[in-house]
């Protein structure tokens, strides 16, 4: 059977949009699933920002989301899931209470207010604007959405930090889809799996090529100076393999392997990392064949993302390095 990869977000049934604000270095990203999609979801890294994942807990009762925000702003950023909420009651999506029609929009944020100008976050007339935006196929990449204000190589803060980005990624084998997006954000440095070579991170003295983070975080392990600044990359992948909510955040967990595959290091304490797992489809597969792809998926946005962001807010991108 052949597998088709395209740098794309699309699934039937799934939406996504950006809202960006290029001037304060922040914005948001939403995924939309106005008929409901099941949701799972992992969380790592010592320091995440997110919203009502508890209602993916296995033994909870709801069992669909309507909407997924990821966005910018840290924890203010969050805010801007009142907007998903107010567009898609407006369009009579969510669970029917008699009165209205509640929503249900899970979230997670990403640290950039150290960027760009720090009191303007992602809000409530942000996320209803992404919302605006959606289409069911998009190749946006670098500095939209969640990932306008991100960053990578921060352990020595940012005069030595690259510009991150928003990417993405599908694979289809057969009738199976599964598609990723991400913001890249992280503590660490990025490597391209299929080539071993960096493509940010980290930059040295001179900022023209791409130090080791790892190496600066293992030396530097008795430094009582909190050397990091805030990160978190955060993305989502969905599928329309046919799966509850336990097994989709197994395959959120399995997902979280294409940011250890492509970030040096991952999952630190100072990283929140969360990867969104949806399900809209009733293909028959397994589950650990859909969890390898949505790895594979991830890997791949984390590269484009970073591969396609430009150079921004004093930061150097991947094309400015020398090679």
């Amino acid at each position: 059977m052949e597998m088709i990869e395209r740098a794309e977000f699309s699934l039937e049934g799934i939406e996504i949009g950006h809202a960006t604000d290029r001037e304060s270095a922040t914005g948001c990203t939403v995924i939309l699933s106005r008929e409901g999609s099941c949701c799972g979801v992992d969380v790592r890294g010592g320091a995440p920002g997110t919203r009502e994942t508890d209602l993916l807990r296995p033994e909870n009762l709801v069992d669909q989301i309507h909407g997924l925000l990821l966005t910018g702003g840290s924890a203010f950023g969050l805010d801007a899931a009142g907007g998903v909420m107010e567009f898609l009651e407006a369009h009579s999506c969510g669970f029917d209470v008699g009165v209205t029609r509640v929503p249900i929009v899970c979230g997670a944020a990403l640290f950039d207010l150290t960027v760009g100008d720090h009191q303007v976050r992602p809000d409530r007339e942000m996320g209803y604007q992404a919302c605006q935006n959606c289409v069911q196929q998009s190749d946006e990449f670098g500095n939209v959405g969640c990932a306008t204000g991100a960053s990578v190589g921060k352990i020595r803060g940012n005069k030595y930090a690259m510009k991150g980005g928003f990417g993405c990624w599908t694979v289809q084998c057969g009738e199976l889809i599964v598609t990723a997006g991400v913001g890249v954000n992280c503590l660490g440095d990025v490597v391209d799996p299929t080539s071993g070579e960096k493509v940010a991170g980290v930059l040295d003295e001179n900022r023209t090529t791409i130090g080791d983070s790892e190496m600066l975080m293992a030396t530097n392990y008795d430094s009582l100076t909190n050397l990091f600044s805030g990160n978190t990359s955060i993305g989502v992948v969905a599928t329309n393999g046919a799966f509850d909510k336990a097994q989709l955040s197994k395959i959120a967990s399995m997902a979280q392997n294409g940011f250890a595959r492509t970030i040096y290091p991952a999952h630190t304490m100072y990283d929140g990392d969360t990867i969104f797992a949806l399900s809209h489809g009733s293909i028959s597969a397994d589950l650990s064949s859909v969890g390898l792809l949505a790895s594979r998926c991830i890997s791949r946005a984390v590269v484009m993302g970073v591969k396609n962001a430009q150079p921004a807010y004093g930061l150097k991108a991947s094309s400015d390095l020398q090679r």
